[in-house]
């Protein structure tokens, strides 16, 4: 099998191997060549120590040294070296308390979490293989190298990280190795929750977002995010509903592209519901006040994830808004994106239509083209480029000022009650007009 390495990867590579040193290009990199999919970045791992590494090239940084990774710099470009290595005893379900360096390549490949991950190529010696790599590719499996408790126990994140290529890859967990992740899952809470978090993205933006079910059946989100067991278990006896709120959805995730603020939004905008719950007397569910109070969820949950605070805004207010149908006039889109906020579209389109494509098939044309007349209305106010905000009104303080008016709190009052005429009759937002309608506020 043959492998196009980079030509600064193959250089550091030939670099070594010129000094007597083994190299090979390692794990992900190679996985993703032999899928035919384009690496994200290129590891290397070689015989040679750190101190060896350095002296071979001009420009490198110690990101690892202790656990045996230089970066070496090509061009401003960074490549991880790692020498062969065995790891020690793991205390803390993540780190080794020790590494110890060896001149043997399946002894650092052994220590790896996937077969996937497992191979190591270079252009002398080819493909390197020890652990049935190459079968697993071919049989679309995840399995672990050696027992699966072990790969486990060493790294918890391992077993979410399982999950995450699975959907990457749309490939299925091998037994083994998935009932090691239920005997096991209770290990994640020794996990940082950035970590934790930039797994469930790449899950979540993957091909295939379903498989956060995975992780709700080996017991994995009843540690992280045990607020989608309780989706996974509430049902909805509703006609405008046929799966539960947890299965909801996931169907919602796979109607969505996969952006981050997006699948992160269907995740999480139906996060009340379980709370929100009434039965009446006919035996029908309703959840009245889910989006408020899930965004209210939503803000938490994202926090304890340590998510950045512009993703949890925008999320939140997705969640918060994602049930909000205005009556269609211009007047009241108008008023909606003002209430709502520019910034939420047409991102909120989307959201509409992927919990709409997520529910039964009752009243689903007509749900759909309310949708598709919200958006028609939204983008002809925006291509009149009508005023939504005190920012787009035709005069500001400065303008109330120079016309007599005194600053302080009034002023601002006064630009409100500007903005309301406009949101109403948006053909009075010229200068001379607001300075009209300001004179008679005042007065009134």
């Amino acid at each position: 099998m043959k492998i196009v390495l980079p030509e600064k990867v193959n250089h550091i590579i030939k670099t070594l191997t010129a000094h007597g040193y083994e190299a090979y290009a390692v794990g992900g990199c190679v996985r993703d060549s032999i899928l035919e999919r384009a690496p994200q970045d290129w590891d290397i791992t070689t015989s040679a120590k750190p101190e060896q590494v350095k002296e071979l090239f001009r420009h490198t940084i110690d990101t690892g040294i202790q656990h045996g990774t230089v970066t070496v710099m090509i061009d401003h470009e960074g490549f991880e070296v790692t020498t062969y290595r065995i790891d020690g005893e793991y205390e803390d379900a993540r780190h080794p308390k020790e590494v110890q360096f060896t001149a043997n390549l399946l002894e650092d490949l052994k220590r790896r979490d996937f077969t996937i991950n497992a191979m190591a190529y270079n252009e002398k010696d080819g493909l390197v293989d020890a652990f049935d790599g190459i079968g697993d590719l071919e049989r679309g499996v995840i399995r672990c190298v050696g027992k699966a408790e072990e790969r486990f126990s060493e790294d918890a994140l391992r077993m979410l990280r399982a999950i995450r290529f699975a959907a990457q890859l749309g490939f299925a967990i091998e037994a083994d190795t998935r009932q090691a992740i239920c005997l096991l899952a209770g290990n994640i809470a020794k996990v940082s929750a950035e970590r934790i978090q930039v797994e469930m993205v790449k899950l979540l933006t993957s091909e295939h977002p379903e498989q956060i079910q995975t992780a709700y059946e080996t017991g994995l989100t009843a540690i992280f995010l045990p607020e989608f067991n309780r989706m996974m278990e509430c049902e909805q006896n509703n006609p405008h509903h046929c799966y539960s709120v947890g299965v909801h959805t996931v169907e919602a995730m796979r109607e969505i592209a996969a952006d981050k603020v997006l699948r992160l939004t269907m995740l999480l905008h139906d996060v009340a519901k379980p709370e929100c719950i009434k039965t009446d007397e006919a035996g029908i569910d309703h959840f009245y006040g889910h989006p408020k109070a899930g965004s209210e969820m939503a803000r938490g949950i994202l926090r304890r994830l340590k998510f950045d605070n512009d993703t949890i805004d925008a999320v939140c207010r997705l969640v918060a808004w994602h049930d909000d149908n205005p009556e269609l006039s211009e007047q009241n889109v108008r008023r909606a994106i003002h209430r709502i906020g520019v910034q939420q579209y047409p991102a909120l389109f989307a959201v509409k239509r992927a919990d709409i494509l997520a529910q039964s098939g009752y009243q689903r044309a007509e749900k759909l083209a309310y949708v598709a007349d919200y958006e028609r209305l939204y983008e002809e106010i925006m291509k009149k480029q009508q005023c939504l905000t005190i920012k787009d009104l035709a005069i500001n303080g400065s303008d109330l000022i120079a016309a007599g008016m005194k600053p302080g709190k009034e002023l601002g009052a006064v630009l409100k009650q500007l903005l309301e005429l406009v949101l109403d009759e948006p053909e009075l937002n010229t200068k001379e007009q607001l300075l009209v309608q300001a004179e008679k506020i005042k007065l009134n």
